[in-house]
């Protein structure tokens, strides 16, 4: 894979208990396409908690803490899922201000999983077509939105998974905008 993100910084965002496997895949496969990746948190400790289903996981090192977290300084926003993580971002006012902010200046979003949860809480996903793990779909059909059931989806500015693995350097692909409903395999 070429290094068509260099120069490209994504923020990371997450709290304790993200989904170990979300963060790790969609990281790596980031990096080697030569972006910048930066955990962003409000974890107080330096640290958070990754799991790996019902078990702990890793421990990963914030680098850079909620409260400093500035969107203008990033390029893309990835959002692991997990339950309890969007779930406590959701609850935060400063991280529900931090997502909006990438939907505000129209930059690439990815969320995965249980993340829409987050999106729904930001106010950003009303008419939008979005896929999430399936126990999400009665929140996302609240919030005035479409869901499907495709592994992984998305405009120019925002793809949603039930795992990014294989789609996540797409976000950043996007020539033209393909429609909202847009599968990418």
């Amino acid at each position: 894979m070429g290094k068509s993100l260099n120069g490209k910084r994504v923020a990371i965002l997450v709290a304790e208990g993200f989904e170990q496997s979300e963060l790790e895949g969609p990281k790596q496969a980031l990096e080697e396409a030569g972006a910048e990746t930066l955990i962003v948190s409000p974890a107080e400790e330096g640290w958070v908690q990754g799991w790996q289903h019902f078990d702990l996981g890793d421990l990963y090192e914030v680098d850079v803490p909620l409260a400093e977290a500035d969107a203008a300084e990033f390029d893309a926003l990835l959002l692991p899922g997990g339950v309890a993580n969007p779930d406590q971002l959701r609850m935060q006012p400063e991280a529900v201000e931090f997502v909006r902010a990438f939907f505000d200046a129209g930059k690439p979003v990815a969320a995965i999983c249980h993340a829409p949860w987050t999106l729904i809480e930001a106010g950003v996903v009303k008419g939008r077509t979005l896929t999430s793990w399936p126990s999400v779909k009665t929140d996302l059909v609240n919030a005035f939105l479409w869901r499907t059931h495709p592994a992984a989806m998305g405009t120019r500015q925002h793809i949603t998974s039930f795992d990014l693995r294989g789609h996540t350097v797409h976000i950043f692909k996007f020539k033209d905008p393909p429609s909202d409903a847009t599968i990418l395999r």
